[in-house]
């Protein structure tokens, strides 16, 4: 098992064979849960929103706006 010394300022250096496993780099985050009793660390979750977060918007807006939209569902919904 890798180990790590904490530093006056509390830093850790992460071994590589642990950064490995975690899939990280110079650079990228790391975040901290507590998970029965024991400390896990993890690779830094960016994106709380989910994964198609960042696409939103990304077309415009839609024609009519939301009430467009609902109808254009409702239309949908019909058809089936």
């Amino acid at each position: 098992m890798p180990k790590a010394k904490i530093s006056s300022k509390g830093q850790v250096t992460i071994p590589i064979e642990v950064r490995k496993w975690l899939g990280v780099k110079a650079g990228d985050k790391v975040e901290f849960a507590r998970r029965h009793g024991e400390i896990v660390v993890r690779p830094a979750r960016e994106n709380k929103e989910g994964v198609w977060a960042k696409y939103a918007g990304i077309l415009g807006d839609f024609p009519g706006g939301e009430e467009e939209i609902n109808a254009w569902i409702r239309e949908m919904r019909d058809e089936d």
